[in-house]
């Protein structure tokens, strides 16, 4: 018995559904059209592949998926197509990323991955990626990969030659900077400063010395601690700025110097997500450090655990004289230790 598809039976008809006549009793309707099977004329059914259909003409990937970091409405079409084209989303927390979904009605399946659990992810993400999946990225706000989990994960892809494919869209330093007032013809994203007390005094000391704006994600409980530290490096007198809850209903930039920072915040804590930004070294400013500030950076060094060779490079990147003089200055009061000083000297 042959079997009439759709489009040969709506042919057939003669009338549209709105001429049906109201009838008095009602009566059952099956449909004609199942939207997961195309039927035809001959023995053959074609069965659609749902997740195929959903892709649409989005090539397997790796998406790194920008999403907002406060307003909703700082989302991209593209980032909205990608979400809703995806096998699956993986997402640093599901219920945060939950309700943004949630807001913008997809339904694409999520999937924990963060920093506790991301090298148990690796291979089977890997797996679903060689098997031609579409595998979207996003953190809990802003840009993948920025300080954020996602930097692994894609470069496992790359070392596999799979694809993957960065969606931009908002980021909290790039959006800070912009709207800070300081230079924005170069800049270091320092992101948060190592736990290590040394090694931050390190990061902060190389900061200090280049001329570049310094940008760093600084946790609101810390805030005067930061304070306290880089105005010490940096000195009082370097301008700075402060961005909190960016694009959020108590969106904050304060703007000033390291020393009025201090005054402005040494009694109130802000609360929320902190950018701060401190201008660059000016480049006329080319003083001579004394030798007892040179003595002073060496033995902190020193006294912190690091070895002459090092704090001898240290000081010397965050000084305007030469590595030869400081290191002669280090023989004579510390004397020379067998730690790779002759590295230093050529």
């Amino acid at each position: 018995m042959l079997r009439m598809t759709t489009v040969s039976f709506l042919k057939a008809t003669s009338f549209s559904w709105y001429q049906i006549p109201l009838m008095k009793k009602p009566i059952n309707v099956i449909p004609l059209y199942n939207p997961r099977r195309f039927f035809c004329s001959d023995s053959n059914a074609i069965e659609s592949t749902p997740s195929k259909q959903k892709q649409g003409n989005l090539k397997p990937g790796l998406y790194l998926v920008a999403t907002p970091i406060g307003n909703l409405e700082d989302i991209t079409l593209r980032a909205l197509r990608v979400l809703k084209s995806a096998d699956v989303i993986l997402a640093e927390d599901t219920r945060h990323s939950g309700k943004l979904l949630q807001h913008y009605n997809i339904e694409t399946p999520l999937l924990s991955y963060h920093k506790f659990n991301e090298a148990q992810r690796e291979q089977s993400i890997l797996k679903r990626l060689t098997e031609d999946e579409i595998v979207a990225l996003i953190s809990d706000a802003g840009t993948p990969g920025i300080s954020d989990p996602g930097s692994q994960l894609a470069k496992l892809c790359v070392e596999a030659n799979i694809s993957v494919i960065p969606v931009p869209g908002p980021c909290a330093f790039v959006a800070a900077l912009t709207a800070s007032g300081l230079s924005t013809n170069e800049f270091s994203f320092v992101g948060f400063l190592p736990k290590n007390a040394s090694a931050k005094r390190e990061r902060l000391m190389v900061s200090a010395s280049e001329a570049a704006t310094q940008i760093f994600y600084v946790p609101p409980h810390k805030l005067s601690q930061f304070l306290e530290e880089s105005s010490d490096l940096f000195g009082e007198f370097r301008r700075c700025v402060m961005a909190r809850e960016i694009t959020k209903m108590h969106e904050e930039f304060w703007r000033g110097t390291l020393g009025d920072a201090k005054s402005a915040f040494s009694d109130r804590q802000p609360k929320g997500e902190i950018t701060f930004l401190i201008e660059g070294k000016p480049i006329s400013e080319a003083e001579t450090p004394s030798e007892t500030q040179l003595e002073n950076e060496l033995g902190a060094l020193i006294s912190n655990g690091h070895s002459l060779s090092t704090a001898v490079k240290l000081v010397a990147a965050g000084s305007s004289m030469k590595k030869k003089i400081i290191y002669s200055l280090a023989l004579r009061k510390f004397g020379k230790q067998d730690d790779g000083l002759n590295d230093v000297e050529s």
